[in-house]
């Protein structure tokens, strides 16, 4: 499985490409440098660099690319876990139709560096930096004719899933990418970004709101959210004691979907999160009752994937509620 992160390896920062890679989980702060590389076993890892690993990803057999970015506290197995669940998933409806790749940012485990959910915030904040020089990095090699020459471009689409606290490392790698890197706003990137149990203000797609810029950069922006939530209730409960008052938009979706551009959908979740993730109802968004068969949360992810489109069957409809028979 090919992956990108900016969490320290024990070995140097120092790209070598071919290297082995071990990620060094007692140092929790979010490095400057990203790091491309390869899964290739148990614990295992192999630092390829960027030009190979976008070349990997345009000859995949595979037709689209998701983009995965985890919630807080997950350590890399971890993310591995939940990302080769939901390659699995995807292989079952389609095989090689969608190809799932990590994104890995430093979190807490218990006895890092960054030891709770207000430095995971910190920690989120901090990695739009190196993830915002992923987004240059993929432009040039985009445009370059050296690797993309008009007579053989990348038609493979690109797709993001940001989870719990992974939605705030998006919304700020694209506020800090647009800040420093581009002229005019940023580009229209993703066919589908999907915002799963999201762990930020639900003011954020407002416009002129901080997370407008994923509105800007996607086709279409699908909320999935549930307002029984526990793992956010607890996060709403951190960010009261830190003063900050604002529902979550993973509990209630946009605050007011009349604010939102008109390219932002919702999905109400709140009869099977539960059922798909006891009890804490956050990671409903892959296996439903039985582990590895989908739920219907991920077969409208997946159905979106497919078709580029969140509601087929009406262009003019914008929400929606998911339930089991």
């Amino acid at each position: 499985m090919l992956f990108i992160t900016n969490r320290f390896p024990k070995q140097s920062i120092r790209t070598r490409i071919g290297r082995k890679f071990d990620f060094d989980l007692n140092d929790n702060a979010p490095s400057n440098s990203v790091f491309f590389c390869e899964k290739t076993g148990d614990q295992a890892y192999t630092e390829i660099g960027s030009v190979e690993f976008l070349s990997r990803l345009k000859t995949a057999s595979y037709r689209q690319i998701l983009i995965y970015i985890h919630g807080f506290s997950n350590l890399p197995e971890d993310v591995f876990k939940g990302a080769e669940e939901f390659q699995a998933l995807c292989d079952k409806k389609k095989k090689k139709e969608v190809l799932v790749v990590p994104l890995i940012w430093p979190c807490d485990n218990d006895f890092g560096i960054v030891q709770d959910y207000w430095d995971d915030q910190k920690a989120a904040d901090s990695s739009a930096y190196s993830f915002a020089r992923v987004m240059e990095k993929f432009l040039y090699w985009r445009n370059s004719e050296a690797y993309n020459p008009h007579t053989d471009p990348c038609f493979k689409r690109i797709n993001i899933l940001a989870h719990s606290m992974g939605n705030r490392v998006l919304r700020e790698t694209l506020a800090a990418w647009n800040r420093y890197d581009l002229a005019d706003g940023v580009p229209l990137i993703f066919r589908n970004t999907f915002l799963v149990a999201a762990d930020i203000v639900n003011e954020s797609l407002q416009e002129g709101n901080r997370g407008e810029l994923i509105c800007h950069a996607s086709r279409n922006v699908v909320v999935y959210f549930a307002s029984d939530d526990l793992a956010l209730r607890a996060s709403k409960a951190s960010n009261l004691k830190n003063k900050i008052a604002s529902r979550r938009l993973g509990h209630t979706g946009p605050e007011d979907m009349r604010l939102t551009p008109a390219n932002v959908y919702t999905v109400d979740c709140d009869d099977v999160n539960n059922i798909y993730d006891h009890p804490k109802g956050h990671s409903y968004f892959r296996s439903g009752r039985k582990q590895g068969q989908p739920g219907l949360v991920f077969e409208h992810i997946f159905e979106t994937l497919l078709s580029g489109r969140v509601f087929p069957e009406d262009e003019f409809r914008r929400t929606t509620i998911i339930r089991e028979e």
